[in-house]
């Protein structure tokens, strides 16, 4: 059967090819948590359980900093006071299941996004098309480095200050499972998309919905956004705000360029 044009597909033609972009997606991140699965004893020991040991990498840089700079030394630490627990029979199966299946997301991701731009690829020019392999290794460049962004730092800084927050001395941190791998994943995966801000501008601005003066005139606001959210994850000192504050500042200015360059082409 021929291949219809985009312009003469119906709107149940449009949700047939949407079903089978989701389909593919589905199949390639259920291959990607059969792989993790693989793995999971590492995925598990070095990886998720990596930021509750008291010398993971981050937590020693930033100690190193803070002696350097004689700061907030909450991160010289040896061990965090907290410890995990399962609480339910079927707590470990269904957290090695989950976590598969969101490890096997991330390897897939860039699978899906080259599903996600054939799907989309109809309403682009011709010449934009072209540029899909250009699309694919920087939009899945911004996911990793997102990802990587939020395990390395945004997760190591919020497990210390909420492992050290204490509300009385009578209470002991036995934290459960779900809940500490819930903070991991989540913190990671949410980093790993909001670095996808400037591939969401250029489509929003290459449709019209967003442009550069919007972005600029609620700049003040995002900055102060960005700023509550650096305070809220990091110790009392500049330092540890100042490198969570940078990458997403830099990610909203990227952003605000990439509006106006869309907006220049669209003119």
């Amino acid at each position: 059967m021929a291949k219809k044009n985009p312009s003469e597909m119906s709107f149940l033609d449009h949700l047939e090819v949407l079903r089978w972009m989701l389909i593919r997606s589905t199949i390639a991140i259920l291959i990607g948590a059969a792989v993790a699965y693989n793995f999971s004893g590492f995925i598990f020991d070095v990886i998720i359980f990596g930021p509750k040991d008291g010398n993971f990498i981050t937590y020693r840089w930033f100690c190193e900093l803070a002696n350097e700079f004689n700061l907030d030394k909450s991160f010289c630490i040896q061990k965090l006071p907290f410890e995990l627990q399962n609480r339910t029979m079927e707590g470990q199966f269904s957290m090695l299941l989950w976590t598969s299946i969101t490890a096997g997301f991330i390897i897939a991701f860039p699978f899906i996004l080259w599903e996600l731009w054939k799907f989309v690829s109809p309403a682009l020019y011709e010449k934009e098309r072209k540029n899909i392999k250009y699309f694919i290794a920087i939009a899945s460049l911004l996911f990793f480095i997102g990802v990587a962004f939020g395990y390395f730092i945004l997760t190591p800084l919020s497990i210390n200050f909420l492992a050290n927050l204490t509300i009385s001395s009578q209470v002991e941190n036995q934290i459960d499972i779900a809940s500490y791998i819930g903070l991991v994943k989540t913190t990671s995966l949410a980093t790993g998309l909001v670095f996808e801000l400037p591939i969401i501008i250029f489509f929003l601005a290459r449709i019209g919905l967003v442009n550069a003066q919007f972005l600029r005139t609620y700049r003040k606001y995002a900055i102060v956004i960005i700023l509550i959210i650096a305070a809220i994850v990091t110790p009392p000192d500049v330092i540890s705000q100042i490198i969570v504050t940078i990458p997403l500042w830099i990610l909203y200015e990227i952003s605000i360029f990439i509006a106006q360059f869309v907006y220049k082409k669209n003119k």
